[in-house]
């Protein structure tokens, strides 16, 4: 295409202006809201997304809630894309994509990039939490509080897998779990829940949320969940048919 022939589409059909946004430190947050039937519009989650593959854009899980040094900064902007949305006749829930780049000045820049109009993958995560803690998402103070008044963050993820995994059943991980004492403790409103687990004979590949009362709590709940799983699974691939403790 010559250079008079596109700028004789872009005059015709307009165009969209990209721009490459630079920074010392980038993050990828994500925001959740909904659209009720009465029309209101309902602020729900902010996560820090996971990203990870060959081009380092692949979902692998969210820490909730996101960062506090742009999770409210994130919502508004989220906001006032949710009333527009609700203009626009959408309805249930939807999440945003949001880039945060920190500046030369040390302060977070915010950008939103796409609209997915669906459910998503911190949507389950979340709605676990949710239902197991009958609690909810403080947009203002950018955390979630049981009715108990505490605060309560996650790391989630669907990826959780290794080739050595597939050494596991369904019953192997919810024994492992239970063994190590990591299992979701309601009295304590404290632990890991398992999910996505039915591929995991095939492709050693399964989900997990933990749950804990800081997102440092959660990470190192997390850590200490895969560090299990991977020397559950080195033992079980050396002592096939050996119950552990049984030895």
């Amino acid at each position: 295409m010559t250079l008079e022939r596109f700028s004789q589409k872009l005059a015709e059909y307009g165009g969209i202006v990209e721009e490459l946004i630079s920074g010392r430190e980038f993050r990828s947050p994500s925001a959740q809201l909904r659209v009720t039937p009465p029309g209101n519009v309902e602020a729900l989650s902010t996560h820090d997304q996971m990203l990870g593959g060959p081009s380092g854009q692949a979902y692998l899980g969210c820490k909730f809630p996101a960062s506090e040094e742009y999770a409210a900064a994130i919502m508004r902007e989220a906001m006032k894309i949710g009333h527009r949305l609700k203009r626009e006749g959408v309805l249930g829930r939807f999440a945003l994509d949001f880039v945060a780049v920190l500046n030369d000045q040390n302060a977070w820049d915010v950008y939103a990039i796409e609209i997915n109009l669906r459910k998503g993958g911190t949507t389950h995560p979340f709605l676990t939490l949710q239902f197991l803690t009958d609690g909810a998402y403080d947009a203002e103070a950018g955390v979630f509080r049981t009715p108990r008044g505490e605060v309560k963050c996650f790391v989630a993820s669907d990826h959780v897998d290794a080739p050595a995994y597939r050494v596991f059943t369904h019953d192997d991980l919810f024994d492992i779990v239970a063994r190590h004492g990591l299992h979701f403790d309601q009295s304590r409103q404290t632990g890991i829940v398992l999910h996505m687990m039915n591929g995991v004979g095939e492709t050693g590949s399964f989900g997990l949320t933990a749950v804990a009362g800081t997102r440092d709590e959660a990470e190192a709940l997390y850590q200490k969940a895969v560090s299990v799983f991977d020397a559950e699974a080195s033992y079980f691939g050396g002592n096939a048919g050996i119950i552990p403790g049984n030895t």
